[in-house]
This record gives C-alpha cells, structure tokens and sequence, in this order.
C-alpha cells in the first residue's frame, strides 16, 4: 500500500522557519525519488522540491537558496527545511514521489506565513 503522511507545519512569522517532514511506504520510497509539492489557495498544486535517491536534488527558483530538501532511508522519511519564509509560501505542502502518483496525495500539512 501506497501512503504519505505529512507533519509539521505551522504559523510562521515572515522571515521564520518550519521543518516539514513525510514518511513514506518502504515500498515506494526505497525505489523512488521524492518530492515535496504545495498548493496555495485557488492555484494549482506546484513542484517545490524533488530529491533522488542518490541525494540529487532539485529546486523550484521560488525557493532556492531558502529551503532545503533531504531525506533518511533508514528511517522512510523525506524532510523540507523551510527558512526566510515569506507570506506567498503559504500553502498545504504534500510529498510525493517525483513525478507524483496521482491517486495517492496525503492529507498535507498547512503551512501559513504571516504577521
């Protein structure tokens, strides 16, 4: 079975941080390169982040130099550190393999920058 569960996010003062975390079945994630993914109010879902399973990552120009994506085999779990946030990242932030399996989003986790 297929599952994602995000934690860890927040309200968040601009200019703050949060550390997202999602563990993953072992299945998928062991074999798959992973991806952190978000969706603003009345906007479409976007890729933020993806990293594989070599470490190689890729970031969207939104947010490099502020966020950093990483991820523990051992322990299944994807992580995205969020810093020098600002209010147009407010979103529902969802990992996922990268590309996404489409039928298998989570619940996310909301993360709301503001003053």
């Amino acid at each position: 079975q297929v599952q994602f569960v995000e934690s860890g996010g927040g309200l968040v003062q601009p200019g703050g941080s949060l550390r997202l975390s999602c563990v993953a079945s072992l299945s998928i994630f062991r074999t798959s390169t992973m991806g952190w993914y978000r969706q603003a109010p009345g906007k479409q879902r976007e890729l933020v982040s993806t990293i594989m399973r070599s470490s190689f990552t890729n970031y969207a120009d939104s947010v490099k130099g502020r966020f950093t994506i990483s991820r523990d085999n051992a322990k299944n779990t994807v992580y995205l550190q969020m810093n020098s946030l600002r209010p147009e990242d407010t979103a529902v932030y969802y990992c996922n393999t990268g590309p996404p399996l489409s039928a298998y989003w989570g619940q996310g986790t909301q993360v709301t920058v503001s003053s």
